[in-house]
């Protein structure tokens, strides 16, 4: 059954062209459109990204990806490439300092295409809760595995 599940995912991934087509919403920087624990659903459509879409990217030397609004956008006909400024809706500015702060290079002043993970197309209210206490409480989650594995041993 685990293995369905997993290949289910997998294949949703497949059809939406996104590695992570699930990510929980971690902060507050997006309310009020999102909170701290809504679930996004990812899709990522090859059509150009538009200012006022809700992207989740990933900045180098972050492991966790960030979801924040595009607010602007630089194309370069010449070399065919997009840039893209974000922001989150809860921030007071935009994200030039955080691409800054964590990117080797300290001029970086735009998120590339390539950069993000996926574009909101939907969201759960609070369901991704569970998860943020998993993360936050590890004995929490020890307590459900030993719990699983003693309903699994006793049922077989």
């Amino acid at each position: 059954m685990l293995f369905g599940v997993f290949m289910t995912y997998k294949a949703w991934g497949l059809y939406t062209n996104c590695e992570s087509p699930l990510v929980v919403v971690l902060s507050e920087s997006m309310e009020p459109a999102f909170a701290r624990g809504d679930i996004l659903f990812l899709s990522n459509p090859k059509k150009p990204i538009e200012i006022g879409e809700i992207c989740v990217f990933k900045i180098p030397g972050r492991d966790i990806p960030i979801v924040h609004r595009v607010i602007d956008r630089h194309d370069t006909p010449k070399e065919g490439k997009q840039l893209l400024l974000t922001k989150g809706d809860n921030n007071a500015m935009d994200d030039r300092v955080l691409y800054q702060e964590l990117h080797i290079n300290r001029d970086k002043m735009w998120v590339e295409p390539k950069d993000v993970v996926g574009r909101v197309q939907g969201f759960l209210p609070y369901l991704g809760m569970f998860t943020i206490l998993m993360t936050d409480y590890p004995m929490l989650k020890y307590a459900l595995l030993s719990g699983v594995a003693l309903v699994a041993f006793l049922y077989e």
